[in-house]
């Protein structure tokens, strides 16, 4: 459905794959829409893209997070874990992984881990303190 409440109609699959379903609102509709220029800027009107085997799965996932105790599991996160990936990208200007594959990433963000540890606890324990602490090791 579009933004204005319309069915937008089966066309095929997309782009030749046989596992992505292609939408489309017709193109005269979508000109003369209020929407338009904020839902497409296509001529040709408003085109949708899903795929068939994790669409079953896209729709029970968003039941899944809509539920009460999702909501509760969810807010806890963003309590708990999302400070430090919100830390790490805006104060650390980490907002993307410059290193590629599996090794590069893991070493990258134990940096950035680290860095996020090293500020807590010159917050908590202060500079002072935490020298002292170095140098006792």
């Amino acid at each position: 459905m579009c933004p204005e409440g319309k069915i937008l109609e089966k066309k095929g699959f997309a782009f030749g794959y046989e596992e992505k379903i292609s939408y489309k609102a017709v193109g005269k509709e979508c000109r003369e829409c209020k929407h338009f220029g904020k839902c497409t800027t296509c001529k040709e009107g408003r085109r949708v893209v899903r795929m068939v085997k994790q669409e079953e799965l896209k729709e029970r996932l968003e039941e899944i997070y809509h539920e009460e105790e999702s909501q509760k599991l969810y807010k806890l996160r963003k309590e708990k874990v999302e400070l430090q990936f919100g830390h790490m990208k805006r104060n650390l200007r980490a907002g993307q992984f410059l290193l590629r594959g599996r090794d590069g990433v893991n070493a990258e963000l134990s940096i950035l881990s680290t860095c996020f540890n090293m500020a807590r606890m010159i917050t908590i324990i202060g500079v002072p303190m935490l020298i002292a602490k170095f140098n006792s090791m």
